[in-house]
């Protein structure tokens, strides 16, 4: 942290997936809106949401294309840093990074969207299960990888819950660090705290929460069309606007990557000491006042 509580970047990330040196570059604008999460935790229905309010409620925006994920490593910072640079509309940033490998502006707006680990890893399993053989040729085989590849996913979720708790996030990126590092800072005038199950329990609060933070006051007249395309319905329905190269990377396309958005699957399948034992590592890893916002979307 600096002297005013802003953090500081102190280190680099890289992966199969994640560049993080391409923020390192990135000039920012005082009025950026920054979306993060550790992953599958709302970072798509977010985008969709700052879209509607950015745009009053516009229909058939390109999410996907003006709400880039910078980290990621492909196409690479020379292609995609031009990109960002040109855009002339306020600009709504997306990140899988955690707090310290992130470059910070103190102007920028940052919402982070938390999800129970057993949610994310639910939703996860699905995403690597119906990934086809371009996202892996994307991932592994392009220029800058750094580390293993990352390889198809075992037959079963509860192996693959257990590898991923077991590993902190195996075969992606650390959870808990990701979850505790912004926690750390939930306190700054330009974080806010969303929580996907409260996004679940009450969009229209939440997105009215949303607005008052990124300054951006809702045209009441459009405020039930805004509603309808924040919807998962309409998000199902359009996916290919959402969803990175309209669903390329994935068999059954756009409408796969979106899936279901619900919550407590796990809840039919992981056996009591499965559902203790992750219960046990979110307090010791993130403190019991995150681990129950993690859970339950309530702070306390």
């Amino acid at each position: 942290m600096n002297k005013i509580g802003f953090p500081t970047k102190e280190k680099e990330l890289h992966n199969h997936h994640i560049d993080s040196t391409i923020w390192n570059d990135l000039r920012f604008r005082d009025d950026d809106i920054i979306i993060s999460t550790y992953a599958k935790a709302g970072t798509t229905w977010m985008q969709q949401i700052i879209a509607q309010l950015l745009f009053n409620g516009a229909e058939g925006l390109d999410v996907a294309e003006i709400s880039p994920w910078v980290d990621l490593r492909v196409p690479p910072k020379e292609v995609k840093l031009p990109l960002i640079e040109a855009q002339s509309h306020r600009r709504f940033l997306k990140t899988h990074l955690p707090v310290d490998a992130l470059v910070f502006s103190d102007k920028a707006k940052y919402i982070y969207i938390g999800r129970d680990g057993r949610d994310v890893v639910w939703s996860l399993y699905n995403h690597h299960l119906n990934a086809n053989t371009a996202w892996y040729e994307a991932l592994n085989d392009t220029p800058g990888r750094v580390g293993p590849p990352i390889e198809p996913p075992p037959s079963s979720i509860i192996q693959y819950f257990n590898d991923w708790l077991d590993n902190d996030g195996f075969p992606f990126w650390s959870f808990w660090e990701n979850v505790r590092s912004w926690w750390e800072i939930r306190n700054l005038p330009n974080v806010l705290l969303v929580h996907f199950a409260k996004l679940k329990e009450d969009m229209p609060g939440e997105i009215r929460r949303i607005s008052e933070f990124i300054d951006t006051p809702i045209d009441e007249s459009n405020w039930e069309k805004i509603l309808r395309h924040c919807s998962f319905d309409y998000m199902k329905t359009n996916a290919t606007k959402s969803v990175p190269l309209g669903g390329a990377f994935w068999d059954g396309g756009a409408e796969t990557f979106i899936h279901k958005g619900t919550n407590g699957r796990w809840r039919e399948l992981l056996s009591a000491e499965d559902i203790a034992r992750y219960d046990d590592r979110a307090v010791s890893e993130i403190g019991s006042n995150c681990a129950h916002w993690l859970a339950t979307g309530e702070l306390r």
